[in-house]
């Protein structure tokens, strides 16, 4: 059983958005985080869009100290690949999956949905967009990595094989090392999905020059050729 539906922060391009980004913050941030990139990305051209910036829940953070604070999934140690909180992954993805039939509700189809997130954010992007059962209109992968790398070949959904996937990182990222990020990226092509990657001379944050990437990629991804 999930709980009740996550709150967030809205922002609408337009009247009426005929596609949403949902946009997933980091460990310890929360909705407010990336609302102000909104009004930095460059949007001409695309259709209305209805931005949802969700609120994590509040849980005691292992890596912390137990510490309470927004987390879409508990952090067990400093080697995130090797012990993962498998049932807080599993228990955000099923409240994504939540936000996403509340679109659904209001009009928008999940192939006029774009899964967006940083850092815990961006691992919960890809944890929910792989496998969801229908296709979506692209996964924005800013700073993180896939989590239950083990589990993604079996649990992916054909629906999302063709989705596109912008991936971006930080070459002096202390916090999800460059490699971690590699390494998801390669697994996700050697699954056959298409990604779009960037690099960028930054630690573990965001730039101007990725934010006009994402632009560029949403323009692109919202109006196809």
């Amino acid at each position: 059983m999930t709980s009740a539906l996550l709150d967030s922060i809205e922002i609408e391009s337009a009247p009426n958005p005929s596609v949403a980004v949902i946009w997933m913050h980091g460990l310890g941030a929360d909705g407010n985080d990336f609302v102000p990139i909104v009004k930095e990305l460059d949007l001409r051209g695309c259709p209305g869009i209805r931005f949802v910036f969700p609120h994590a829940a509040t849980i005691p953070v292992t890596v912390n100290g137990g510490y309470v604070m927004r987390a879409w999934y508990d952090i067990l140690g400093t080697d995130i690949a090797k012990r993962e909180d498998e049932a807080g992954l599993r228990l955000s993805q099923a409240r994504i999956e939540q936000l996403i039939r509340r679109e659904n509700a209001r009009g928008i189809a999940a192939d006029h949905i774009i899964l967006a997130g940083f850092s815990q954010g961006c691992a919960m992007a890809l944890q929910v967009g792989l496998r969801y059962p229908e296709p979506m209109a692209g996964l924005l992968c800013l700073s993180g990595y896939v989590p239950l790398r083990e589990e993604l070949a079996t649990e992916r959904s054909p629906a999302n094989q063709a989705t596109p996937v912008f991936q971006a990182h930080g070459v002096a990222d202390p916090v999800i090392p460059l490699q971690r990020a590699v390494q998801s990226r390669d697994l996700l092509t050697d699954l056959g999905y298409q990604i779009e990657w960037h690099e960028y001379m930054m630690q573990h944050s965001v730039c101007a020059e990725e934010i006009e990437d994402v632009g560029n990629w949403l323009r692109k991804t919202l109006n196809p050729q």
